[in-house]
């Protein structure tokens, strides 16, 4: 069942529904980060399970994990590299408080920050490039989004005003500085007209307008061609709930790209990069089976694994608008 409310950019965590490679590019390496709790480069399968608050993490290198963390009814899921050791640290954004609290991989201490109020979208991402996540909420108010954060490398904060109220997040590194982007996805008037993108870019400080799919597609950024950027990419959910899931990606410098990939009432999108290429790889998880089943850019083969059960939450989508 695809019944959670993906499109405000908010995932309540009681909703049903890297080692750095060398050669990896900047946005895939801090996508992939954010879900790579052994340090191989590969992202790994994570499940939040509200009934109980834990997480259960399947290791690309073995084993697995179970760490009771958060507030089913109450927090946000919030995942990255708040410490900067290259792996990803269980976290979550709670919404009565203004709250982030971090578990932090490289010593297993709680650390916290009050950042935001209730009613504000988490958007925790590395906005300064110095390899750590940033707290950081977006704020609608007065008709506008306002983007603010609070640096991890000067603990210095931000607010700028990008995007409308009815606009849907969509950071990402789309120029590739390492930096991630203020970008939001505009809808149209009707829910299949054409969405236009439009990213602040922080390596330049100039606009990028980039119209692409309809207004009710979902966001699902990532680098899929490894070329350090983040692409534009949609998913676009069938009429029925067993019509297909059509990915489409306009990638950067490889062209476009159309997958009909996943069903649409029973799948959560959870692209990331399990093979450890750099590059990220269209994935889904099941609810019906607890599965997740990805298509592996490096080979164009079909890989994945049982891990979860139904009512469970795929944390991967986090990363979804």
């Amino acid at each position: 069942m695809r019944n959670i409310t993906v499109r405000s950019g908010k995932i309540a965590l009681f909703c049903v529904i890297t080692l750095l490679m060398a050669t990896a590019a900047f946005s895939q390496v801090k996508l992939r980060e954010a879900m790579d709790t052994d340090l191989d480069g590969k992202a790994d399968f994570t499940v939040f399970r509200p009934s109980s608050n834990i997480w259960y993490t399947a290791k690309s290198t073995g084993g697995f994990t179970a760490t009771t963390f958060g507030l089913a009814s109450d927090d946000f899921m919030t995942p990255g590299d708040y410490d900067g050791d290259h792996k990803g640290d269980i976290a979550v954004w709670r919404d009565t408080t203004g709250n982030f609290y971090v578990l932090r991989s490289s010593d297993g201490t709680l650390s916290t920050a009050h950042w935001g109020m209730t009613g504000d979208e988490p958007v925790a991402r590395d906005f300064d490039g110095d390899g750590k996540t940033d707290w950081a909420v977006i704020r609608r108010t007065g008709g506008f989004m306002i983007w603010h954060v609070l640096r991890s490398s000067d603990l210095g904060f931000s607010s700028v005003q990008w995007g409308f109220s009815t606009d849907y997040s969509a950071p990402g590194d789309y120029d590739g500085d390492g930096k991630f982007d203020y970008s939001v996805q505009r809808p149209g008037a009707t829910p299949t007209s054409q969405s236009t993108f439009y990213t602040l870019k922080s390596q330049t400080g100039t606009v990028e307008v980039v119209p692409w799919g309809l207004s009710n597609d979902l966001v699902v950024p990532g680098d899929y061609d490894g070329d350090s950027k983040t692409d534009y990419a949609v998913v676009r959910e069938g009429a029925t709930p067993t019509s297909n899931l059509s990915w489409y990606v306009l990638r950067s410098t490889a062209g476009f790209m159309g997958v009909t990939f996943g069903i649409t009432g029973s799948d959560l999108n959870v692209q990331n990069d399990y093979d450890g290429d750099g590059k990220c790889d269209v994935a889904i998880w099941r609810d019906t089976t607890g599965t997740f089943y990805v298509l592996q850019s490096s080979t164009g083969g079909l890989t994945g694994g049982n891990w979860g059960l139904s009512g469970d939450y795929p944390v991967a989508s986090y990363d979804t608008h």
